[in-house]
């Protein structure tokens, strides 16, 4: 919570003449305490868009007080005095290298004294206003600065300048576009700057990613925002229902995209298949199978003939109770096979991911031709991967575990209250951490670790509860809940124990139920070892869904 340096038993006003106090006295008595109460410590922006003592310019404009804060801003000689701001920057860019331009925005924004706490997905829409101009990529960001509002405003000019923009046809092309939607509490009005913006509400491309800097539990702010929101009523997230909300996003005019490989891809589109290589004496189901180059070739070729859309290249066992290689041993093992495979023909156009806990393995695998990084402990087991990933600039799979594979099965990693809404907590959090260390949402993939520190009903209360871990996400930040979604139950062991099948190379028919509901439960990414087979249940499943929303009758029969 932002705090003004304002405190509320030591208010400080100081009047120009003291034969003013009395009248000052007397006006602030009039407020009511819990008032001026939210005035002062309800610092956070999503708490005061609305303006919370009424009669505040007037008192000010007769006693000609001087404030160490304001809530509106009139004339541009007038600043912010807090120590810092919450604010909202709204990003897009429709001229070179799209995504280029904003990882160089941020970076720039970081050097100039903002620091980003969150970010909204990534969505390409179609121009508005002017249409004949290539199609945009818009996202937006939320931070803390101690930069005053047009010093703010001057940063974030210089980097659109800095960035070649240019002044053209307003609405017309950019490279990068920069607008502050929010600063702190407050509203200002002059001749350069207008805050909030005053166009957000009509503007889908925007209303999207601002929405997803919050969670659908937003406090008080959910239901004070009329007069933020002047042309309608309601807060935040009515506004955006109003506009279409949800049903705008995957249509024509608007995508919802992951920066993979050069390339915007919609995930949500269409269920992923990831192909399991493990190069490992040790696995729990190939371990020993693929240690030569040429079968390990040969695994992969026979994947992506099967359908694999993605190869998941791992050389470290993650199973329980697995003995822990160094990452020199780690990188001994999977640079060889990694350069093998990434050279291969019919890689053109598949995806690559190093399965690995280890930054220092993810910079070499990335620096190889690896296309994501999948961490089973998302950022536990080595605390400078966060910040190695998001120099890397590639999708970072985040899977939820306790502990470490030597320990996630032990009695206190495996004690829940409630699996799925603690799982959601968790992932959420340790996504929230790689946020901060400059990992934008929309490089997010969110994994909920089946068969990692979960005991056989805990996983089968994850498959199916794959909706509800969505939505307990989606209170605390919309952006997250929409990253793609990964599971792997491929042979996992609650799967023999729930079908009595002891062996790992017996379990591929239940392995298929699980991700078939898996599928149907929302996820978007199923990573398996038999592609072939699993390739067909997602493929059912997802004519199933096709059926399912354009059946006349909205599945209902006479």
């Amino acid at each position: 919570m932002q705090k003004s340096e304002i405190s509320g038993p030591s208010l400080l006003l100081v009047c120009t003449s003291r034969h003013r106090l009395p009248r000052l006295t007397v006006w602030l008595s009039r407020i009511q305490h819990w008032v001026l109460l939210k005035a002062i410590y309800e610092m956070n922006i999503f708490n005061q868009l609305v303006p919370v003592i009424r009669g505040f310019r007037a008192a000010k404009k007769s006693c000609k007080a001087s404030f160490s804060f304001s809530r509106s801003f009139r004339d541009s000689s007038v600043e912010v005095h807090s120590q810092e701001q919450e604010v909202i920057i709204a990003l897009g860019s429709n001229v070179g290298d799209r995504l280029h331009n904003f990882d160089k925005a941020l970076q720039q924004m970081k050097k100039s004294g903002i620091q980003i706490t969150k970010h909204g997905c990534l969505y390409e829409t179609e121009p508005a206003y002017v249409t004949d101009q290539p199609r945009f990529l818009n996202s937006a960001v939320r931070g803390v600065t101690k930069l005053q509002p047009h010093e703010l405003l001057k940063v974030l000019k210089k980097i659109e300048r800095d960035m070649g923009r240019t002044d053209g046809i307003r609405y017309g092309p950019r490279p990068i576009d920069l607008d502050i939607l929010f600063y702190g509490n407050h509203t200002i009005n002059t001749d350069i700057l207008t805050i909030p913006h005053e166009r957000i509400q009509e503007r889908p491309f925007v209303m999207a990613p601002l929405v997803d800097l919050f969670g659908s539990d937003i406090d008080d702010y959910a239901i004070k925002l009329e007069n933020i929101f002047s042309k309608r009523s309601g807060g935040l997230l009515e506004t955006w229902e109003k506009l279409g909300g949800e049903s705008l996003v995957g249509k024509d005019g608007m995508q919802r995209v992951v920066p993979i490989a050069n390339q915007l891809r919609n995930l949500s589109s269409k269920t992923s298949i990831m192909g399991i290589l493990n190069v490992t004496p040790d696995s729990f189901s190939d371990g020993g199978k693929y240690l030569s180059m040429q079968s390990a070739v040969s695994q992969v070729q026979l994947m992506l003939l099967e359908g694999a859309d993605i190869i998941d290249l791992g050389a470290q066992s993650t199973r329980p109770m697995a003995s822990k290689l160094s990452a020199e041993e780690e990188l001994d093992r999977l640079i060889p096979v990694l350069e093998a495979v990434r050279s291969m023909p019919e890689m053109e156009g598949k995806l690559l991911s190093v399965d690995t806990f280890y930054s220092q393995v993810a910079a070499e695998a990335v620096s190889k031709g690896a296309h994501l990084v999948n961490d089973v402990s998302s950022g536990q087991l080595d605390s400078s991967m966060h910040s190695v990933v998001a120099t890397l600039k590639v999708p970072y799979i985040a899977m939820h575990m306790r502990g470490d594979p030597s320990t996630m099965q032990n009695s206190e990693n495996l004690e829940y209250n409630d699996v799925c809404k603690e799982v959601a907590y968790e992932l959420y959090k340790r996504v929230s951490d790689a946020e901060l260390s400059g990992i934008p949402a929309w490089r997010i993939i969110i994994d909920p670790g089946i068969g990692f520190s979960k005991n056989t009903e805990q996983n089968l209360d994850i498959l199916v509860g794959l909706p509800l871990i969505r939505s307990e996400i989606a209170r605390r930040s919309l952006a997250v809940s929409h990253a793609p979604l990964l599971i792997g139950p491929s042979r996992k062991r609650f799967l023999g124990e729930v079908c009595g099948r002891p062996a790992a190379a017996e379990r591929d028919p239940a392995t298929i139920a699980a991700v078939t509901s898996g599928v149907l439960g929302g996820a978007n990414i199923v990573r398996v070892h038999n592609v072939k087979d699993n390739r067909d249940a997602v493929k059912l499943c997802g004519a199933m869904m096709e059926r399912k929303r354009s059946y006349p009758c909205n599945g209902k029969h006479n």
